[in-house]
């Protein structure tokens, strides 16, 4: 199994919550079509780690999980993932953004 994690940052002008809610509400039914996802997790950053001027180093992390890398491979070149990464271009700034892929080595469960 392979997870792919992608670090994100919102787009400039737009409000953490307007952020967590297009994420949540329209960017997550389009990515979840996208064929061989095993899994699929965002993790939000908490609301009140951005008080007294702070600004957390990234709004969120995505977790997408695949059977194996040539599964991921595959599924990146379907147009369900070209849509996905399309909408992106309406919340995600990937100038501040990155992602990598990773093979989990469970220390406690």
């Amino acid at each position: 199994m392979v997870k792919l994690i992608y670090c994100l940052s919102r787009k400039p002008g737009m409000s953490v919550e307007e952020f967590q809610r297009y994420w949540r509400e329209v960017h997550a039914p389009i990515a979840a079509r996208i064929p061989g996802v095993r899994r699929y997790v965002q993790c939000h950053t908490l609301p009140e780690l951005y008080r007294d001027g702070r600004t957390p180093a990234f709004d969120g992390a995505a977790e997408l999980w695949w059977d194996s890398l040539d599964a991921l491979r595959a599924a990146r070149r379907t147009p369900e993932a070209q849509a996905a990464m399309e909408d992106e271009k309406n919340f995600i700034d990937h100038s501040r953004s990155f992602s990598f892929v990773t093979e989990e080595k469970p220390i406690v469960t």
